[in-house]
């Protein structure tokens, strides 16, 4: 007997949209049909049944830097990404100056053993020194983890063009997935020094610090280095048309390079930045927010393909923290304050409303972006990122006509803010399944810390997205 269906659903299949049961026993997807029987029956008809968020940018539990102070935990964390719908998180586990990146791991995986979402980690490689690349990734990919993030800016972190293809060749090696966060530090560092020296210390000046093009350099010569070592990348947080070109192009002359936007450069724009510094550091992130003009040219690339995911990078600080955004007070300048935002808990639900609901992107669109692309590039599915006989039974039940004002305090992140405050989205998860156990109903969390597994990533094959 099956434990659960949820009956008459429009259902979004690998094949395509069909109104069915799905039924599941034992945590996992059993039978997907018409008429199906189960111990618990929940009537869907006027809902739609997607698979689960996976969501393979977060930051949570990492710990302080001269930038500021994580602001979640991975009780607080994964909670917001429950009620947002996402039943899957790929987080960082960072080195720190010297640290076996074996201890790395160990340390995140312990934090997240109060989880409420099942996880898996990619490592930020900051000291690729010779032990590293010879004995601790090779360690590290032992543990299931299979994915590098490295930086081309920020101080303890940007690498070199030497070190950025050691870790490239470390990862063809070691059959690991290499992610760039790219940028072109000595560009921002004249940048900024430029515009804090004409007396520009506003919020605006943080996106004209750092404009598209320091961005898009970094991103071809993050791809030209990759061809170099015939390793595949992805780039993270594309924000605008000249880095996505870089992407097109690329792809275009068969480059394995796959990239992501993220909802709030979709959604926002760098209007935000142009108000008092109290309320635009909310909105102050790297890369930054883009003028409408780029918010439009990612809608486009998304449609083409040129872009195949779309994540939060959920980077949540405190505005009033001694290690928050505003820690130097509401009159800091653009360079003191802390970069990042929560998102975990809206990208699904802002994604949906800004596509969905506006028929600008199907729900077979919406779930590819939002949880079978991810799955797929980090070696999850079909165990996450579908709806299939034998899958995990993480399903996301929503009802496309909810009108939903998005509030923090039921967000659930630690951040106490969301750049989406007081903004009514239409459609909403209601019912939020990890492996078969309803784990959020109506926007609040149904079970306890500790629930979420580690999720441990064997060999795979690269995938084509």
């Amino acid at each position: 007997m099956n434990d659960l269906v949820l009956h008459g659903g429009t259902v979004v299949l690998e094949g395509g949209v069909e109104r069915v049961d799905v039924a599941v026993r034992d945590g996992r997807i059993a039978a997907i049909g018409a008429g199906l029987e189960g111990r618990e029956r929940i009537d869907c008809a006027s809902l739609c049944i997607l698979p689960g968020g996976v969501d393979n940018h977060c930051h949570i539990a990492q710990k302080p830097t001269s930038n500021g102070r994580n602001a979640d935990d991975f009780v607080s964390g994964t909670s917001s990404a429950a009620v947002g719908g996402t039943t899957t998180v790929i987080c960082f586990a960072k080195q720190e100056p010297g640290e076996d990146l074996r201890d790395t791991v160990d340390a995140y995986r312990e934090a997240a053993t109060r989880a409420l979402v099942d996880h898996a980690f990619h490592v930020v490689v900051s000291d690729p020194s010779p032990a590293v690349l010879a004995e601790e990734l090779p360690a590290v990919v032992g543990m299931g983890v299979r994915s590098f993030k490295v930086f081309t800016t920020y101080d303890g972190l940007r690498l070199a063009d030497a070190d950025l293809l050691a870790v490239m060749d470390a990862a063809r090696r070691l059959g690991a997935l290499v992610a760039v966060h790219a940028e072109n530090d000595q560009a921002i560092r004249h940048g900024v020094a430029r515009l804090l020296a004409e007396g520009r210390t506003e919020a605006i000046a943080h996106a004209l610090s750092r404009p598209s093009i320091v961005e898009a350099e970094a991103v071809g010569r993050a791809i030209m280095l990759s061809e170099v070592a015939g390793q595949p990348i992805q780039i993270f947080h594309v924000t605008g048309a000249l880095p996505a070109d870089a992407v097109a192009a690329a792809r275009a002359r068969g480059v394995r390079v796959y990239a992501e936007t993220c909802t709030h450069y979709l959604t926002l724009t760098d209007d935000a930045l142009r108000q008092p510094m109290a309320e635009a550091a909310k909105f102050i992130c790297s890369p930054p927010l883009r003028p409408a003009a780029d918010r439009d040219a990612l809608w486009a690339r998304l449609a083409d393909g040129t872009l195949q995911m779309v994540s939060s990078d959920h980077s949540p600080y405190r505005m009033e923290d001694p290690l928050g955004k505003l820690k130097d007070g509401p009159d800091t300048a653009f360079n003191r304050v802390s970069n990042g935002m929560p998102g975990l808990a809206t990208r699904l639900p802002v994604l949906w409303d800004a596509g969905v609901a506006t028929g600008r992107m199907d729900l077979a669109a919406f779930a590819r972006l939002t949880a079978t692309n991810p799955a797929r590039l980090y070696g999850l599915y079909p165990r996450k990122g579908g709806i299939a006989v034998g899958a995990d039974a993480d399903l996301a039940v929503w009802d496309p006509a909810r009108r939903v004002t998005l509030r923090a305090a039921d967000l659930l992140s630690g951040a106490g803010y969301t750049p989406y405050e007081g903004r009514t989205v239409t459609g909403w998860p209601v019912l939020v399944l990890s492996r078969g156990t309803v784990i959020a109903r109506d926007g609040r969390v149904a079970v306890a810390p500790g629930r979420g597994r580690y999720l441990s990533r064997d060999p795979y094959p690269f995938p084509d997205l």
